[in-house]
């Protein structure tokens, strides 16, 4: 069995992603949303964490929102990339320059100030993310902490984990006062099987305690390069447990990982793991509205 927890530290840059990808095997509905793309800015003005885990390559603003109009996606959410540990100037550029269009999912400390918390809500940020995969985020230490800190914001928790690890973490995540996302279907093996005992606690959370998860990251998951077909089963069988708390992601700019994966792709795979139009839509629109806050009467600014 693979292990597909994040690789040893390294600083050797990452391979850049597609400027190119997959034409959509399926209607892309007005409105919809990637939940998950990073943006790294190209100055030296954003210096990267010493003890991160990765050097990825620039991907900057503008290659971002041209990722997401290639996708045809309406919207976007950007989560602050470990490499930048809690320094989220960059992402918050972005997310000020567009307020329609773009939410944000912060990395920060429990000793952050609220008016900061004030400042980052009102750019566009509705969560945090605790990340013990990759050097350079903010682990489970501050965890109830930060839930104390956000849950009066409204905002959610994300967690960048592998859910082997969650039937231990269960008792202190229970208690946690704020919603949680867990990042790419639980980072787990989909070798383990769907009676793994991590798989079988995120079906719990996902089901009885109201959490939430990203049909995302499927290259990060599977053992089958030829377009992921032992993910589909992992991914449908969330869909069934809540379709209302799912979301889908790219990943762009697919860090750390070799080979590089299209990001058409990415979106591609949820035809095979939905084939239906109104659960797509669930998944692309409709969810990430309610989560994220976006307002339902607009044209988003693409």
């Amino acid at each position: 069995m693979s292990d597909h927890r994040a690789p040893a530290q390294s600083t050797a840059l990452c391979l850049a992603p597609f400027e190119t990808s997959q034409v959509s095997t399926f209607s892309v509905p007005p409105g919809a949303c990637d939940t998950h793309a990073h943006v790294v800015s190209a100055s030296s003005e954003f210096p990267f964490a010493a003890g991160r885990s990765y050097t990825p390559p620039p991907a900057p603003e503008a290659e971002y929102l041209a990722m997401l109009d290639r996708m045809g996606m309406s919207r976007g959410v950007l989560v602050q990339i470990s490499v930048y540990g809690t320094d989220n100037r960059y992402m918050l550029d972005v997310l000020e320059r567009h307020p329609e269009r773009l939410r944000g999912v912060a990395v920060v400390d429990a000793e952050i100030e609220d008016a900061e918390l004030l400042r980052m809500h009102r750019l566009g940020v509705r969560g945090v993310r605790l990340n013990v995969l990759f050097g350079g985020g903010v682990g489970f230490d501050s965890m109830e902490r930060l839930a104390a800190r956000i849950a009066p914001l409204g905002w959610h928790m994300q967690f960048l984990m592998d859910v082997r690890d969650l039937p231990d973490l269960m008792p202190r995540m229970k208690t946690l006062p704020c919603p949680v996302v867990i990042d790419h279907m639980g980072h787990m093996p989909v070798a383990d099987g769907l009676s793994a005992p991590g798989f079988k606690a995120l079906q719990q959370m996902i089901g009885d305690q109201g959490w939430w998860t990203k049909l995302s990251g499927a290259y990060r998951i599977s053992d089958r390069p030829d377009g992921y077909p032992d993910v589909t089963p992992w991914a449908r069988e969330l869909f069934k447990t809540a379709p209302e708390r799912m979301f889908w992601g790219s990943d762009w700019p697919h860090v750390a990982i070799d080979p590089m994966v299209d990001t058409g792709l990415m979106r591609n795979l949820l035809a095979e793991w939905l084939p239906d139009d109104a659960h797509r839509r669930r998944v692309l629109v409709d969810n990430p509205a309610r989560l994220y806050g976006f307002p339902s009467d607009i044209t988003p600014d693409h």
